[in-house]
């Protein structure tokens, strides 16, 4: 009867364990008050890698979170960052534009902030300080490839339908991480000029890059909310094959430069 028990309390403990998720307030350099959704699984003992998650132009909305969670599924402790302040998010292009360009028009703003969340991904108990990536999407994707190019300490960083244009190309060398870019063949937000732009500029830093080009995908791939944005006027798409393709992509990075 007492192992019976015991054997139904275990059996209990792992249907519980499951995702776990905390939003964390914190500061940036410049006094910013910013608010982290931390996302961990709780069947996993000990530290493992940390993702930091960049969020689109809209702000840190349902979709980072939620790229947080399955990056936790995975089996990572995952940090969805805030780059606009207090968790801020709008559904509307004017209101988006506007955040993103109040943090980019300083080179050094988005830079301290992804730090200030890089730093507080690094202080949960869940992440491994010696493995750390990141992931960023549209605005985010900008984000993490600068964040490579300037040489913080990643073992790597994925941009899905990341902007490739920059103010603070890479330098011979400079390029630390192994980079990822997942580019929809069909963005129009991108220019052939930026892509042939970006390639050179990775290849005279002599960084480890891999440019996939998703055929058909347009801006926003990833992420099904992006049709529901057609209405503004913007060429965006969800493509279900593109969203799973980059994501694999992802894995087997992650794989590789993290190995089990």
């Amino acid at each position: 009867m007492r192992s019976l028990l015991f054997t139904l309390m275990l059996c209990s403990s792992f249907a519980m364990a499951e995702v776990q998720v905390r939003e964390i307030p914190y500061t940036a350099a410049d006094g910013t008050q910013l608010i982290g959704y931390h996302a961990w699984d709780d069947a996993i003992a000990g530290a493992r890698p940390g993702v930091v998650v960049v969020h689109e132009w809209w702000g840190l909305n349902d979709y980072a979170k939620r790229r947080a969670r399955d990056l936790a599924a995975l089996g990572y402790s995952a940090l969805a960052i805030d780059m606009y302040g207090q968790g801020r998010n709008t559904q509307h292009p004017e209101d988006a534009g506007a955040f993103m360009q109040a943090v980019m028009a300083n080179p050094e703003t988005p830079r301290a902030r992804f730090q200030a969340g890089l730093e507080l991904l690094k202080k949960q108990s869940e992440t491994d300080l010696q493995r750390l990536a990141a992931i960023g999407y549209c605005f985010g994707g900008r984000v993490v490839l600068d964040m490579a190019r300037q040489g913080l300490p990643l073992a790597a960083v994925v941009s899905f339908h990341g902007a490739l244009a920059t103010d603070t190309p890479a330098t011979s060398g400079s390029v630390k991480a192994r980079v990822l870019v997942e580019h929809g063949s069909a963005d129009s937000f991108i220019t052939p000029q930026q892509i042939a732009d970006f390639k050179a500029e990775m290849d005279k830093a002599g960084a480890n890059y891999r440019f996939v080009e998703l055929p058909g995908a347009k801006h926003g791939f990833s992420n099904p909310d992006a049709d529901a944005h057609k209405g503004h006027g913007l060429d965006l798409g969800y493509q279900k094959e593109a969203d799973e393709r980059s994501w694999a992509d992802m894995q087997q990075l992650f794989a590789e430069v993290f190995p089990r």
